[in-house]
């Protein structure tokens, strides 16, 4: 655990067993840096991870406070876990399809949604910079850098990179339609069919749908929902498995929402390096953080270009726009001929468009909104959560992106409450379809990434009285 996090953890558990009570002035960053023998920088942030949380609050030239009435809370889920280890041939999307089918209607409350609220974006100036880029549209721009992408859109990610302290090169980026064609084509550059591929577990519900659809075997590893992914378990899997590829989502994972420690990252990537096996790196929601830094992604520890990052604009800037891309390292040319022989190039316009907008700046203003705003929203659905739903309920607190996971009391079945939730017009996003063998039948992953106004607060007392019957 990071020192920021310990020390968190202790305030609130101080705060919520009454060594503090709401309104008492928390010690001064001062006062702990020097009994703690801290950094005002860790002291800050984990003041700040309070904050966010709705324990304490900052008051101007004052300090830091108990919160007036500090939000209930539901213990987190602590075990990690426990998959049979076994690699196995999938067939699961008839029933992804079937539960993400239901989450497409406007008319529903979107808790199984993968997409936040797109009243979050700046919609209308991406709007304004796709017109303009059509008028201004230079006719050989869409045979230019046809497959790679846009040149200028390329540099832009990249500078996106080094702000981080990673070095990753323009020509090593290739734009692509969404993340998950960025993923596809990764996957399908190291693997040929009955290959072994480690997985998390639970999983995202995509990655065991792309494995199924190329005919490879998976292999679940144990992961925490907090830590992330067990590298014990991970070397493991290796030994018995030989695998050709490693799928993982280091940084708030969906659907846990753990972030694996940046030593862990590190020691992920060295440990794969010693058995020459290929990360992808789905990375989509590292934008979302919390808190003041972003948690550094694997590729910032590749020194031999095994790490394919994956990202794209759709969760952070622009949705429905579809622009990704991979930063392929080794395996660029790779994933460019596989490229070329399939979609051949992402909609130009909207490459342009996204490019316009980062070299206009903007975007890092428009970042710290939407993560205030997501920060706000989970916190609220936490305390919700906490008041509607029966104990027994386990969630988790990730510290990023916009996916809570639930574990329901024992002898509940999410499959079952996904199907009562829909008969009330609420969507969920049941445990088993993150599952190759269909596991996790209590687990349940909500997104908070729509504002918790009257209707979602009614629906998740719904939700609470539907699972407290079951």
């Amino acid at each position: 655990m990071t020192r920021y996090r310990a020390l968190a953890d202790e305030l609130a558990h101080s705060i919520r067993t009454g060594v503090f009570h709401p309104g008492e002035r928390l010690p001064s960053v001062r006062q702990t840096c020097a009994a703690r023998r801290l950094s005002p920088a860790t002291v800050f942030q984990a003041y700040y991870l309070l904050e966010e949380q709705g324990l304490v609050e900052s008051r101007p030239r004052s300090g830091y406070y108990v919160a007036s009435h500090p939000p209930a809370r539901l213990p987190e889920p602590e075990t990690p876990s426990r998959p049979d280890g076994d690699s196995r041939t999938l067939d699961v999307s008839a029933l992804v399809f079937e539960v993400q089918q239901s989450a497409m209607y406007r008319d529903l409350v979107p808790f199984g949604s993968a997409f936040p609220s797109p009243l979050l974006f700046p919609l209308p100036r991406l709007g304004r910079a796709l017109a303009a880029s059509a008028v201004e549209l230079d006719p050989w721009c869409t045979v230019d850098d046809l497959t790679p992408g846009h040149a200028g859109l390329r540099r832009q990610i990249s500078q996106r990179y080094l702000v981080d302290g990673i070095a990753v090169a323009a020509d090593e980026i290739v734009i692509t339609n969404g993340a998950l064609e960025a993923l596809n084509l990764s996957i399908a550059a190291v693997t040929r069919p009955g290959d072994a591929v480690l997985v998390e577990s639970p999983c995202f519900y995509a990655a065991l749908q792309t494995l199924e659809r190329n005919g490879l075997r998976a292999v679940e590893v144990p992961t925490h929902p907090r830590d992330g992914v067990d590298l014990d378990a991970l070397e493991t899997a290796i030994k018995r498995h030989a695998p050709r590829a490693c799928w993982l989502m280091p940084t708030f994972q969906n659907p846990l929402g753990a972030t694996m420690p940046e030593p862990a990252k590190r020691a992920l990537v060295e440990l794969l390096a010693v058995h020459d096996i290929a990360l992808i790196e789905d990375d989509v929601y590292a934008e979302l953080h919390f808190g003041r830094e972003r948690s550094l992604p694997a590729k910032a520890f590749d020194r031999d270009g095994r790490v394919m990052h994956c990202s794209s604009f759709s969760k952070c800037l622009a949705p429905g726009y579809r622009i990704g891309w991979v930063a392929a390292g080794r395996h660029r040319q790779a994933i460019a001929r596989l490229k070329l022989t399939g979609t051949l190039n992402t909609n130009v316009p909207a490459q342009l468009a996204i490019a316009r907008y980062l070299e206009r700046g903007g975007y890092e203003r428009h970042l710290r909104r939407l993560r205030a705003a997501l920060a706000t929203q989970q916190a609220q659905y936490l305390d919700a959560i906490a008041r509607h739903f029966p104990e027994g309920v386990r969630v988790t607190r990730p510290q990023g992106g916009y996916f809570l996971w639930l574990e329901l009391p024992p002898g509940s079945d999410a499959l079952r409450l996904h199907r009562q939730a829909l008969e009330h017009g609420i969507s969920l996003a049941p445990g088993p379809i993150f599952s190759a063998r269909r596991e996790f039948g209590t687990g349940l992953r909500l997104n908070v990434g729509h504002p918790l106004d009257e209707r979602a607060d009614a629906a998740l007392r719904t939700l609470g009285a539907l699972v407290a019957r079951a």
